[in-house]
């Protein structure tokens, strides 16, 4: 056991136990009434095969099924270079730069694509955020001055590529206390063939993989009181759990509003996390954002032609949006396997639940009655947490800090292999297990992570098919 934290297993469950004021670990060892309904009665889904982050509601009426299955076709668009031919009009202005052609490009089948995993290359799903100390005028990260505040790695014919990211990894090899060996991969990230000359000195710069797609609406539909609740920014009750709401600009109200999505909780809404990934993206302008980030710099990006004004109308917009809310959960799979069972209780015992907080209960959320009560099992707070300097990308986003993310959900998890092919977690895909998720936890996940390290080999296996069965 590491020195630094000076852990015990027993002592480090004594304080999760003490602070959280959680039932006696037993009662985690049980099959929970309605445990397997991730999305709740109106939200999941039964279906364990390679589209079960793609289903929708089974709630929905015929009509809005319809509509689900318009706004699947927005998703599914492979935009491309204005001017087009008139039978491809109405899928131009893919650019000037970009990064993706296609939602779904990043998002394969709702899921998480992989990052780049050989030596030195590169990848279409792995996107760098730019931005340097300071803040914008709505109180979000400082951009670059050249290169705005995303890497570009592609341009449509006349317009430059911004620059290539290359991904180096270094071995950092590590022991479980039962002598069992294990070594994770730190990665490098590196800029290169920069189209427009060096980048501001104090650049920071964050990788990122897009996230899964299932469940975003019902997310979107838990009251902002019961989210707060679980805050405690000053640690009051001393569980070494400081969870802090994060607070963000909201284009379409003009103010700033709870933030709930992205990797540091950093969108209010459904409607601008999809008008911010058309434009950053895929470089397609929205009425939410109508103009193209074209920095001083780049000139062949501001003189290139444009496919509409804006690019994607209001109501292929509003389509997609639709389609991000009202997407299903996959149901839970071997809720009454022992060994899923005492792997809910190491879950438990070792402090995960402080920050993946297994069950929320959704509101009311306007234009989305089938969202409306449901007990839900997320595994999230949607709160922002300091995870350590082993995962900072010490670049601060509104209120969140270099040090901090978002508890991620974890509902859909276990599927990650059947759905995309692989089994890459964390925000920029470093992790290549479940377990190696769980080792690179710091900061405020340190005594949980120490409290795994420590578990028997029988016990870890037992904890991962409890994250698998998700």
């Amino acid at each position: 056991m590491s020195a630094r934290h000076g852990w015990t297993l027993a002592a480090a469950l004594a304080l999760v136990a003490a602070c959280r004021e959680e039932p006696p670990p037993d009662r985690w060892d049980v099959v929970e009434p309605g445990e397997a309904l991730s999305g709740g009665e109106a939200g999941t889904v039964t279906d364990a095969s390679a589209q079960a982050l793609s289903r929708a509601l089974p709630a929905l009426t015929l009509e809005r099924r319809s509509s689900f299955v318009s706004g699947r076709g927005v998703f599914e668009i492979d935009w491309i270079p204005a001017p087009a031919s008139s039978s491809r009009a109405d899928r131009d202005g893919l650019g000037p730069v970009f990064h993706a052609v296609a939602c779904r490009s990043c998002h394969p089948a709702n899921g998480r694509a992989a990052p780049p995993d050989e030596p030195g290359s590169t990848g279409e799903a792995l996107l760098v955020r730019l931005s340097i100390p300071g803040t914008a005028p709505n109180g979000g990260p400082l951009p670059e001055p050249t290169y705005g505040d995303q890497l570009q790695p592609k341009g449509i014919p006349g317009v430059p590529a911004e620059a290539r990211v290359v991904v180096r990894h270094t071995p950092r090899p590590g022991t479980f206390a039962d002598g069992e060996s294990f070594t994770l991969q730190a990665p490098e990230y590196v800029l290169e063939e920069s189209a427009h000359g060096p980048m501001h000195p104090d650049t920071m710069l964050s990788p990122r993989l897009a996230q899964p797609l299932h469940g975003l609406g019902l997310l979107a539909a838990v009251p902002e009181e019961e989210v707060l609740e679980w805050a405690d920014p000053d640690d009051v009750n001393g569980d070494g759990i400081s969870g802090r709401p994060n607070r963000v600009w909201s284009v379409s109200r003009g103010r700033r509003v709870l933030g709930r999505f992205g990797w540091k909780a950093n969108q209010p809404d459904l409607e601008q996390q999809n008008a911010g990934a058309f434009l950053g993206d895929m470089g397609l302008t929205t009425p939410l954002f109508p103009a193209q980030p074209c920095t001083l710099a780049e000139r062949a990006c501001q003189d290139a032609p444009l496919g509409g004004a804006p690019e994607v109308e209001s109501l292929r917009l509003a389509a997609l949006t639709f389609y991000s809310h009202v997407t299903a959960v996959p149901a839970r799979r071997d809720v009454d396997s022992p060994r899923v069972l005492q792997g809910k209780g190491l879950f438990h015992r070792v402090g995960c639940a402080g920050c993946h907080r297994p069950t929320l209960t959704t509101g009311t959320l306007e234009g989305y009655p089938e969202l409306s009560g449901q007990s839900i099992r997320p595994y999230t707070d949607l709160l922002l947490h300091d995870m350590g300097e082993a995962l900072a990308d010490g670049r601060p986003d509104f209120e969140a800090t270099g040090h901090e993310w978002r508890t991620a959900p974890l509902w859909g998890i276990g599927l990650t292999a059947t759905v995309n092919g692989h089994t890459r977690f964390l925000h920029d895909g470093r992790a290549r297990s479940l377990m190696e998720a769980i080792l690179w936890h710091g900061g405020e996940a340190a005594a949980s992570r120490e409290a795994v390290r420590q578990l028997s080999k029988e016990e870890r296996e037992a904890l991962i098919a409890f994250l698998e069965s998700l």
